[in-house]
């Protein structure tokens, strides 16, 4: 796109048109996909290559001309990628809010289920209470099992994600 550009300027440019305006498309094509120093040098290099032709058509620029072609230029790569590492760095917050969210549920779940379940059963088991401890213990166990498997199904791992096995406990 510098090259197109530049090829208009030196072919058929003057200093009244406003051709250079269009190296805004590659300075904001960079700063958005590389941030704000790439563009800032793509600033830059429009600002050189406005300085090329001026030099290769011998054009004489004032300063308040060389301003107004090079600061939006400039500001155009600086701002543009500045913004564009913001709503970078935003999404990334959001997504890492998102998993804690997700893991603060799960942690949840798990304190609810089988933390409680498991409290439940040992003090079944201390009371005297056998039986109802153990069914207790059973019952956390295949909820645990499920819990995980449903974990494991969430984070979308593909072939890893069958159930696992239920494992039976020894007789006792």
């Amino acid at each position: 796109m510098y090259a197109a550009v530049l090829i208009v300027r030196l072919a058929q440019g003057t200093p009244s048109d406003a051709s250079s305006l269009l190296y805004v498309f590659p300075v904001a094509l960079v700063a958005m996909t590389f941030g704000v120093r790439a563009g800032t040098a793509a600033g830059a290099l429009a600002v050189a290559l406005t300085v090329v032709w001026a030099v290769a058509q011998d054009v004489e620029i004032s300063p308040l001309g060389w301003a107004s072609r090079a600061l939006p230029l400039l500001l155009l790569g600086a701002l543009v990628g500045h913004a564009t590492e913001r709503i970078r760095r935003a999404e990334q917050e959001r997504r890492d809010l998102h998993t804690a969210a997700l893991l603060h549920r799960d942690a949840i779940e798990v304190n609810d289920t089988l933390v409680q379940g498991m409290a439940a059963a040992k003090w079944a088991l201390e009371s005297g209470r056998t039986d109802q401890g153990l069914r207790t213990l059973d019952e956390t166990l295949v909820q645990a099992q499920e819990m995980v498997s449903s974990l494991i199904r969430e984070a979308r791992l593909g072939h890893r994600t069958e159930s696992p096995r239920v494992v039976e406990p020894p007789p006792v």
